[in-house]
């Protein structure tokens, strides 16, 4: 083979790892799930509407009278704390808070295993009586 064959044979191997690449990156793209195809779309356009929040709270401020000042102001807070929730929502920057049922599961796992003296209440002519182990409480009624 001579020097410009390989040369042309390299550039075929060159151009067909390129497009094997491109397809690959074209398969990642298409297996986006929803939450991540969101983010892309709000992350665009989403800056720009917490800036219009901030503006249109400057401008009020110019042109309104102060009795009128804090309930817009306040809204305008309230849209643009919320707006920017929804984004950290979706986009997935907020820690996720774990399912209370879990929670409380583990915790009566975790008490399971500890050796607890029981705990009793009596109710008699409407005084309440807690007792456990040595301690009792008794409510006056």
């Amino acid at each position: 083979m001579s020097a410009r064959q390989e040369r042309i044979t390299k550039e075929m191997e060159i151009k067909k790892l390129q497009a094997q690449a491109e397809i690959e990156l074209k398969k990642i793209e298409a297996h986006t799930t929803a939450r991540e195809s969101a983010s892309k779309a709000i992350g665009k356009s989403a800056v720009a509407w917490i800036v219009l929040l901030v503006i249109v709270g400057v401008i009020s401020a110019a042109y309104l009278p102060t009795e009128a000042l804090a309930p817009v102001i306040g809204l305008v807070a309230t849209a643009s704390m919320a707006l920017i929730q929804m984004l950290a929502g979706i986009t997935g920057t907020k820690d996720k808070e774990e399912k209370p049922e879990f929670q409380v599961i583990k915790e009566l796992i975790a008490r399971m295993d500890k050796d607890e003296t029981p705990m009793s209440v009596d109710v008699v002519d409407g005084h309440v009586t807690v007792s456990k182990g040595n301690d009792k409480i008794t409510t006056k009624g």
